[in-house]
């Protein structure tokens, strides 16, 4: 018996498999993508008029020629690092090298607002989505610290791939004449698969615990940059519920774009219907700007005119009298005439397949931690080169999570530090009775960017460059803000202080209408504030630690002094401490204790504490332990740890009338839950270096030491440090 010889793919299991790939990749035969594409489109336009919204509304603020980070400055410096060398151009490519003025930022930023109307339009859509691609480049490549996220480059990329998708010509209609080419299709269903099945396959090869555990949607919308009010109610959802979403999560990222390339049409149904499902329900409960929208949009490319009108007869509706067919193959071959631009477009977009590889090879050994030397250059090489472009990416969305959540606030005063006023963001978590509203598709550059950026050395100038223009009264940088506190004169001192939130229970927001807990940690960087000869300056205290460290205590003195003067808290408790201790000074402990209350009086509420502890062991007052718990009290109620750690000592050295040893137990138990991280005070509270829990649970029944571990769990839970909710 002989089986016949079969052509292309040949017959059987192998044959199926081959036609599928084939089809996926636009060479399908009988199928045309007239409709998607002209949905796609419109999709990427209407993303477009957004993206340019928020640069117009932005743009000044952020990299205009007073703004936060200028792009002169941006330029000049790389033209002087670069002299003489157009490696300036290949590490910025922008049409801001021509000039980076203020006029030149409008007349790009309207120009690509016109260009993003006329594709929604579908007005010259090739040229649209070029001129959509080179100005929104040109921004990118300016505002390099305002694109944290990879909603840029996958708009860059788009933009670039829809060229050759769209039809040809000013005014195309549905571009009947004009179909995509098969290669066209394959690229943007390749890039709509690298979307879905890079950012699945990372979150496995990334490591991070949360994927690993499964406890990834447990912390999810706790971590997200602007969670709604449905995040907030679905982080309250049991850990099952919880295993659900991960499971939809791993379905849309890894098994729907492989069901979508070798499932037919059947199976991009199915990768359709899932992915929609998956980033409306990101998009509802996250806020990540455009990026779940976009989504959606490309996710059309899955579907071909047929498929569309198929689904009209599944829904009961009438199929049109003439249904699309493909054109004949003049006029498919009609724009294809030129063999050159056939040969160029394959070149093109095969060097961009070629390098969308490279840039996942690369990001993957990042992810398992294995050096780069082990790349050859022929990888490494054109990812260099075309990096900074933006238009050939990988793509990793959350591989990793966080697990506690920090913010950094400005306070700013003009009284010298007695009071302080808050300035409020728009968006990010920071009151504690508010939860963000639903805001996407709409991206805030400027609050994604602080909400995102890392606790370290290299992103701090970002928040000194805004609070130097508060202090300034830069009216385009307070225009970042919803409403300015300080309407009539400038604030003379900023704080920039840094705080953990997490979310309430669904008990403690009905009891009092709170979302989150906010335990504030301390001041992210030193104050900022205006010298006597009107220049912005920081008080930083590193001159004094050096000088204390040193042993150099007149000096140390003196700096701390000087800005305590100022207005800075963090000097003011240098001070009271060394002249407590009588270091360089004689020791004045009534003198600290005045500084102290200065500093509470101020709305210092650590200083509540230091006021505890001088009434508690007699340092420059007499000792009075009433008004030690009093202070310590205070303190805690603004979120101390170090306090209600105190007061709960208090209790277990039966300094507290009457004693209650539950009492002191539940606060020891509760300070040692919240102290979370390995700072050292966190540590010190969690070990109990005193044995203080200890010396209460000795003379306690295990009945009443049970009772105080439930009474701590549930002030933590509610966020109550002191129990006194009803």
């Amino acid at each position: 018996m002989t089986l016949p010889v079969a052509k292309g793919f040949g017959v059987g299991p192998l044959g199926s498999i081959g036609r599928r790939l084939k089809d996926f990749a636009g060479m399908g035969g009988e199928a045309t993508y007239l409709w998607p594409r002209w949905i796609v489109l419109r999709a990427v336009g209407l993303v477009y008029i957004l993206i340019f919204a928020g640069v117009i509304t932005e743009s000044q603020a952020l990299i205009g020629p007073h703004g936060l980070a200028p792009i002169a400055d941006l330029f000049g410096k790389m033209q002087r690092a670069f002299p003489g060398s157009l490696e300036p151009f290949v590490l910025a490519p922008s049409l801001f090298w021509l000039s980076a003025g203020k006029d030149m930022i409008a007349v790009l930023e309207w120009t690509g607002l016109a260009a993003a109307i006329a594709l929604v339009l579908n007005l010259w859509p090739r040229m649209a989505l070029f001129v959509c691609w080179l100005i929104f480049l040109s921004f990118v490549a300016a505002w390099s610290i305002f694109s944290p996220a990879q909603l840029d480059d996958l708009m860059l990329e788009t933009a670039l791939i829809c060229i050759p998708f769209a039809p040809a010509g000013f005014r195309p209609g549905l571009g009947s004449g004009c179909p995509p080419r098969p290669i066209a299709v394959f690229a943007m269903r390749w890039l709509l698969f690298r979307i879905m099945f890079e950012s699945g396959l990372i979150k496995i090869i990334a490591g991070d615990p949360h994927w690993r555990d499964f406890t990834a949607m447990d912390v999810m919308y706790e971590m997200a940059p602007f969670p709604t009010i449905l995040g907030y109610l679905d982080h309250q959802m049991p850990h099952a519920y919880h295993l659900l979403e991960i499971a939809l999560t791993f379905t849309a990222e890894l098994v729907a774009p492989l069901v979508a390339v070798f499932g037919g049409r059947r199976g991009r149904w199915f990768a359709f219907g899932v992915w929609v499902v998956f980033q409306t329900g990101i998009q509802v409960t996250n806020n990540f700007g455009w990026l779940n929208v976009a989504a959606i949009g490309l996710g059309f490319v899955l579907l071909d005119d047929q498929m569309l009108a198929a689904s009209r007869r599944w829904v009961g509706r009438r199929v049109p009298a003439t249904p699309v067919r493909a054109p004949p193959h003049e006029e498919r071959s009609r724009e294809a005439a030129s063999t050159f631009k056939t040969y160029g477009l394959r070149v093109a977009l095969g060097t961009h397949f070629c390098l969308t590889l490279c840039y996942f090879l690369i990001f993957a050994r990042i992810a398992l931690g294995l050096p780069m030397t082990g790349l050859p250059g022929v990888i490494t090489g054109p990812a260099n080169l075309f990096w900074n472009f933006h238009s050939a990416n990988e793509y990793n969305l959350y591989a990793t999570i966080g697990s506690v959540r920090y913010g950094v606030e400005f306070a700013g005063s003009n009284d010298g530090g007695r009071t302080w006023r808050t300035y409020d963001y728009k968006y990010v978590a920071q009151r504690v009775d508010r939860i963000c509203p639903f805001i996407g598709p709409w991206f805030p550059r400027f609050e994604t960017t602080i909400r995102n950026l890392d606790f370290g050395e290299n992103k701090a100038w970002l928040f000194q460059a805004v609070a130097a223009q508060l202090i300034a009264g830069n009216p385009d940088v307070i225009g970042l803000f919803p409403r300015n506190p300080f309407p009539g004169r400038p604030p003379s001192l900023i704080r920039m202080r840094y705080y953990r939130l997490s979310f309430t229970d669904l008990e403690t927001y009905r009891k009092t209408g709170r979302f989150w807990r906010k335990e504030y940690k301390g001041d992210y960087l030193p104050m900022i504030y205006a010298d006597q000869n009107g220049q912005i300056v920081e008080s930083d205290l590193a001159a004094g630690d050096a000088a204390l460290r040193q042993g150099n205590y007149p000096a140390a003195l003196g700096i701390y002094g000087r800005l305590f003067k100022v207005g800075s808290p963090d000097a003011g408790f240098r001070l009271a401490d060394m002249i407590a201790r009588g270091l360089g000074t004689a020791k004045e402990p009534g003198k600290a204790f005045s500084i102290y209350a200065e500093l509470a009086a101020r709305g210092e509420f650590e200083a509540g504490n230091n006021l505890g502890l001088c009434y508690e062991y007699g340092k420059g007052v007499p000792i009075d332990y009433a008004k030690a718990a009093a202070w310590y009290r205070v303190a805690a109620g603004h979120e101390s740890l170090i306090a209600l750690y105190n007061l709960g000592a208090l209790y277990a050295k039966d300094r507290m009338a009457p004693a209650d040893d539950l009492e002191g137990l539940t606060l020891l138990r509760e300070a040692s839950e919240r102290a979370v991280g390995d700072d050292a005070l966190a540590r010190y509270i969690r070990q109990d270096p005193s044995g203080y829990a200890r010396r209460l649970e000795q003379r306690m029944t295990p009945e009443a030491i049970s009772q105080a571990a439930l009474q701590a769990a549930r002030r933590v839970r509610q966020d109550d440090p002191l129990g006194q909710s009803k």
